[in-house]
């Protein structure tokens, strides 16, 4: 099945199958500032719940693509790209890397649950009334684009998925309680906050003790020939078929340009242990902190909370 259909919001989960049967668990993809999840709670529901935002500083900067923008001013400007791009999102990213994209995400949920071949989006081959999903994102046409796919699935009309309008980086202490999920991932989003430590902050706050944190995202190309032919083909492609497709080629200039300012492999990787969560060694590949995928150009970091 289809639950997310976007990659770019967070997922909340309990399974008893997956997991502990006392556990909960979270998986988090995010567009500008998202989260979602999965309880067994009988109150969750399918409809949203209004966002809350975290206070900014107003006299400090950040980036928007190449741009410095205000912190107040980002939120809105990452907004204003995912209202336009929200009706498009899927045939975008399936010109954009060929199909490739699914791949990622099916690698990411490999890897999390040993032997699914479901993505982000949560495709399962058979039917689960245990697991419960919160998805969690701060742009309401995301979430709809989104929760008319899920209308199509087997899970629709029942208590298990709740789609809730938020930001990932203040979660309501009441619909997200501390200690409460055991998995929290997020994809292809975390770069388009405004504060990255705030969101890994919130992870760790929603996670109980040896819950896991996981998050897919484009990042530092090693190859250096590849990296010459990936740059070439981001700004002179991705831009065109913006144009050609969805009729906004500024749009996916910035998604391009938010690719390049997200910390690199190792650079993220240390922001996450500064969050709480325990890493593995400061390298990629087994036992270290990060998985790179297709040399680089996404990435796969996972921690857990002490």
């Amino acid at each position: 099945m289809q639950v997310v259909p976007r990659g770019l919001r967070p997922l909340l989960a309990r399974s008893p199958r997956a997991c502990h049967p006392s556990t909960r668990i979270r998986c988090a993809v995010h567009t500008s500032t998202t989260a979602t999840s999965t309880t067994n709670d009988p109150s969750s529901s399918s409809r949203p719940h209004n966002p809350t935002s975290p206070s900014t500083n107003p006299t400090n900067s950040t980036h928007f693509g190449f741009r410095s923008v205000p912190e107040e001013s980002k939120e809105a400007l990452v907004r204003g790209v995912f209202d336009s791009v929200a009706s498009s999102y899927d045939l975008m990213n399936d010109a954009m890397s060929l199909g490739v994209h699914r791949l990622w995400k099916d690698s990411f949920v490999s890897l999390l649950r040993p032997g699914s071949s479901g993505p982000i989006r949560a495709r399962e081959t058979h039917g689960d009334r245990e697991t419960r999903v919160d998805v969690v994102d701060i742009n309401g046409e995301m979430l709809k684009e989104g929760y008319t796919r899920f209308k199509k699935t087997m899970y629709h009309n029942t208590p298990q998925v709740a789609f809730i309008e938020g930001n990932a980086q203040a979660l309501p202490l009441d619909t997200f309680p501390d200690n409460t999920y055991d998995l929290y991932t997020i994809a292809f989003g975390i770069r388009n906050v405004t504060s990255i430590p705030d969101v890994l902050r919130e992870a760790h706050r929603v996670l109980k003790p040896g819950g896991i944190f996981a998050c897919l995202e484009f990042n530092k190309v090693t190859n250096p020939l590849l990296a010459q032919f990936y740059d070439q083909y981001s700004f002179s492609v991705i831009p065109l078929l913006g144009t050609i497709l969805a009729g906004d080629r500024a749009s996916y200039q910035y998604l391009v340009e938010s690719i390049r300012r997200f910390p690199s492999q190792g650079d993220f990787a240390r922001m996450i242990a500064e969050a709480g969560l325990a890493i593995g060694g400061d390298f990629e590949g087994d036992d270290g902190a990060w998985r790179d995928l297709w040399g680089g150009i996404a990435c796969i970091h996972t921690g857990v909370k002490k």
